[in-house]
């Protein structure tokens, strides 16, 4: 029995997956055993450990909150900023004009070629010798440099690849009715790309989120993962609860992003399907007079 995209697997086939997810089920378990039995050995999963966390609320609002606070501010920043400079920086891309096509791409790849990291450093350097910017906003300056010279680079060639993923005849139908080219990218082509372009941007945006502890570890930024280390020399070297309590609030973070754009897509994919009501006589007569073209 076969199925549309694949073969069924047989007698020997399902035996031999059975005995594969046995076998990957008893590694995973051991390794499980393995990490738990080490942590305790090293007193690691003693109460003392996690008990600044769940006991009281020092830990969070001297530490873990300020740090949050901080990574969320400078991930919103560069967001904000990195796309509608991604979008600009995408559609320019697409011009017909060689002298602006050419130097956007060139900038583009330019950028997006160069790590992260490399831009936060050089942008603590230039804040630092050319600006009157105060050392204490030194680094959250060049944190959001950094985030929003790379992530506008990689969000324009999204905005590329999402417009020139639609059907041409979207375009040759709105050139053939006589709409201008600028018409056609804003009322045509971007509305529908940006539905396609969506999981793309989020998936961005987390590693916006993510990036950020790039500043904390070497421009002394102080987000989230910069907190570890006080937090855990403060507290007694609870190094591994620390990281884990961080990475909870990532994933909490990131979580939630993917969560709001799932609804934003399928919000936004409702919005375009046509409800199949059917235009009274008067009321295209009506439309027309007033020069609406339906």
């Amino acid at each position: 029995m076969s199925s549309v995209l694949y073969d069924a697997p047989g007698p020997r086939a399902k035996r031999r997956n059975v005995v594969w997810t046995v076998l990957f089920a008893g590694a995973l378990a051991a390794l499980a055993w393995w990490v738990y039995t080490s942590l305790d050995d090293k007193g690691q999963l003693e109460w003392v450990q996690w008990k600044p966390f769940f006991s009281g609320t020092e830990a969070w609002t001297t530490y873990l909150l300020p740090g949050l606070q901080n990574t969320l501010e400078a991930a919103a920043l560069a967001v904000l900023i990195a796309l509608p400079l991604g979008a600009v920086l995408g559609i320019a891309r697409l011009s017909d004009h060689a002298w602006i096509r050419v130097p956007v791409a060139i900038v583009v790849e330019f950028f997006r070629a160069i790590p992260v990291l490399v831009l936060m450093i050089f942008s603590n350097a230039l804040f630092a010798q050319y600006t009157n910017v105060a050392a204490d906003d030194r680094p959250l300056y060049a944190v959001v440099t950094g985030l929003v010279l790379y992530n506008a680079s990689v969000l324009a060639e999204i905005v590329r690849a999402g417009i020139l993923a639609q059907p041409k005849g979207q375009s040759e139908a709105a050139l053939a009715i006589g709409m201008r080219k600028n018409q056609v990218m804003r009322l045509i082509l971007l509305p529908q790309a940006v539905t396609a372009m969506l999981p793309a941007i989020v998936s961005q945006l987390v590693v916006t989120v993510k990036d950020t502890a790039l500043g904390g570890a070497v421009l002394t930024f102080p987000e989230l993962l910069s907190s570890v280390s006080p937090m855990s020399s403060y507290y007694g070297a609870n190094t591994i609860a620390s990281f884990t309590i961080v990475a909870l609030l990532f994933l909490a973070v990131n979580f939630a992003l993917s969560m709001f754009a799932a609804w934003l897509e399928k919000r936004l994919r409702r919005a375009k399907k046509s409800t199949g009501a059917v235009l009274a006589p008067a009321a295209v007569n009506g439309a027309e007079s007033t020069g609406i073209n339906v």
